[in-house]
């Protein structure tokens, strides 16, 4: 079973965010060993960069505007050629100011959700809800419409 780990940046707060990522980890419990890291938040991008660095082990997505965007098919087909070659794979989210360039750098991929800037706890959300989106489209099922 592929390993998925989100690293991010700070801690969710409110309840209403947590509880939809534990929601979805549930979900995602039947298709992949999914875990989500919180890492401290630091004074700077780059006083976060070393804790990142060092949390990602396997193929790396950097969640960053400037990334490129696919549609659910696609990032569905690399989640399953990735888990396919046993890959594991992580997703990055970076704290409020965003991701360091060596954290960018150092990823396999950056991936942006779209040209707006997002909220880092909501992009959490939406992050968990695309991978078990990914997953279920690789299963064939009813979920992706």
């Amino acid at each position: 079973m592929v390993k998925v780990t989100v690293v991010c940046v700070g801690k969710l707060k409110e309840a209403f965010w947590r509880d939809a990522v534990a929601e979805y980890a549930k979900r995602l419990s039947r298709f992949c060993k999914f875990e989500v890291r919180e890492l401290a938040e630091g004074r700077t991008i780059e006083e976060e960069a070393d804790p990142i660095l060092r949390a990602c082990k396997g193929y790396v997505f950097a969640l960053a505007v400037e990334g490129e965007e696919c549609s659910s098919e696609t990032f569905s087909a690399k989640l399953r050629s990735l888990a396919a070659r046993g890959e594991e794979i992580v997703f990055v989210i970076g704290s409020s100011c965003g991701l360091s360039e060596r954290v960018k750098r150092a990823a396999n991929e950056r991936l942006s959700f779209s040209r707006m800037t997002l909220p880092h706890q909501l992009m959490r959300v939406v992050l968990c809800e695309q991978i078990y989106r990914a997953f279920m489209i690789a299963a064939g099922a009813e979920y992706h419409k």
